[in-house]
């Protein structure tokens, strides 16, 4: 489930990029310096090619740092929007229940199927009622 998240790290094998920046030099055959902004001080400028992904002006794959409200520590909070979907899996003994969530720093093509139960037990406002009746 989410919540805390690292900068930088969404989840296995997919990276999150962050804003274009200038790159200010070549360190290296495979390391560059950015042009990182002050709310990024804490961050160390130099980054490897492979972190790194060429800017084709596509504003759908840029999460804007406002956003984003990374903190000093490096890490930030990701808020679910709205719940888009349910679906229930039928496992051999049980039925688990799952929500797809539309997360705050991404787009709705971004959205990650969650547990019923642990997003009910952090998110319970995006719930209605479960006292109306049927």
């Amino acid at each position: 489930m989410k919540g805390v998240m690292r900068f930088g790290k969404k989840g296995k094998l997919s990276p999150s990029y962050v804003s274009p920046y200038r790159i200010s030099k070549r360190i290296g055959k495979v390391s560059y310096e950015l042009e990182l902004p002050t709310d990024l001080a804490a961050v160390y400028p130099v980054f490897h090619i492979s972190l790194l992904k060429k800017c084709v002006g596509d504003p759908a794959s840029v999460v804007s740092l406002e956003t984003m409200a990374i903190k000093y520590s490096l890490s930030y909070e990701d808020v679910p929007v709205e719940i888009l979907d349910r679906q229930v899996r039928r496992l051999r003994n049980k039925e688990v229940a799952s929500f797809k969530v539309w997360w705050r720093s991404q787009s709705i093509e971004g959205a990650t199927w969650e547990a019923e139960e642990a997003m009910k037990a952090k998110y319970p406002h995006l719930f209605p009622s479960d006292s109306t009746p049927a």
